[in-house]
Protein backbone atom coordinates (compact mmCIF):
# COMPACT_ATOMS: atom_id res chain seq x y z
CA UNK A 1 0.00 0.00 0.00
CA UNK A 2 0.99 3.47 -0.83
CA UNK A 3 2.24 5.87 1.99
CA UNK A 4 0.06 8.82 1.18
CA UNK A 5 1.12 12.32 3.02
CA UNK A 6 -0.53 15.62 2.81
CA UNK A 7 0.50 18.97 2.23
CA UNK A 8 -0.30 22.51 2.80
CA UNK A 9 -0.84 24.66 0.38
CA UNK A 10 -1.19 28.35 0.82
CA UNK A 11 -3.53 29.68 -1.41
CA UNK A 12 -4.43 33.59 -2.45
CA UNK A 13 -7.42 34.02 -2.75
CA UNK A 14 -9.70 37.54 -3.78
CA UNK A 15 -11.99 39.32 -1.65
CA UNK A 16 -15.12 37.23 -1.96
CA UNK A 17 -13.03 33.96 -0.93
CA UNK A 18 -13.94 32.68 -4.63
CA UNK A 19 -11.04 32.84 -6.71
CA UNK A 20 -8.17 30.70 -5.67
CA UNK A 21 -5.10 29.92 -6.67
CA UNK A 22 -2.37 28.34 -5.21
CA UNK A 23 0.56 30.71 -3.81
CA UNK A 24 3.14 28.82 -1.96
CA UNK A 25 3.37 25.07 -0.45
CA UNK A 26 4.70 24.69 3.01
CA UNK A 27 8.23 22.64 3.01
CA UNK A 28 6.41 19.72 5.56
CA UNK A 29 5.30 16.88 4.83
CA UNK A 30 2.25 15.83 7.20
CA UNK A 31 0.83 12.08 8.01
CA UNK A 32 -2.51 13.02 8.33
CA UNK A 33 -5.16 15.47 7.35
CA UNK A 34 -5.58 16.53 11.28
CA UNK A 35 -1.77 17.20 11.36
CA UNK A 36 -2.03 19.20 8.54
CA UNK A 37 -5.36 21.43 9.93
CA UNK A 38 -3.57 21.67 12.89
CA UNK A 39 -0.19 23.45 11.54
CA UNK A 40 -2.71 25.50 9.26
CA UNK A 41 -3.09 28.63 11.66
CA UNK A 42 0.57 29.06 12.31
CA UNK A 43 2.18 28.43 8.50
CA UNK A 44 -0.97 31.37 7.46
CA UNK A 45 0.51 33.82 9.51
CA UNK A 46 3.93 32.98 8.15
CA UNK A 47 2.67 33.44 4.43
CA UNK A 48 0.99 37.24 5.73
CA UNK A 49 3.18 38.91 3.19
CA UNK A 50 1.56 37.46 0.33
CA UNK A 51 -0.21 40.58 -2.15
CA UNK A 52 -3.52 39.19 -1.77
CA UNK A 53 -6.96 40.11 -0.41
CA UNK A 54 -7.59 36.77 1.62
CA UNK A 55 -5.14 34.38 2.32
CA UNK A 56 -6.22 30.57 2.84
CA UNK A 57 -4.62 27.07 3.72
CA UNK A 58 -5.69 24.06 1.87
CA UNK A 59 -3.95 20.67 3.09
CA UNK A 60 -3.59 18.16 -0.27
CA UNK A 61 -3.60 14.83 -0.24
CA UNK A 62 -0.14 13.02 -1.94
CA UNK A 63 1.06 10.00 -2.45
CA UNK A 64 4.60 9.27 -3.36
CA UNK A 65 3.88 8.99 -6.66
CA UNK A 66 2.32 12.03 -7.25
CA UNK A 67 5.42 13.58 -5.35
CA UNK A 68 7.79 11.85 -8.31
CA UNK A 69 5.73 13.74 -10.96
CA UNK A 70 3.79 9.84 -12.27
CA UNK A 71 7.20 8.40 -12.39
CA UNK A 72 7.15 4.65 -11.70
CA UNK A 73 10.21 3.08 -10.72
CA UNK A 74 10.66 -0.88 -12.00
CA UNK A 75 11.51 -3.35 -9.37
CA UNK A 76 13.39 -6.24 -10.32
Amino acid sequence: MDQVFYLLAIMGCSDDNLDCRQARIEPARYTSRASCQEAMADALLRNMDLDFPVIAGQCQRHTPEMADGGKVNPRG
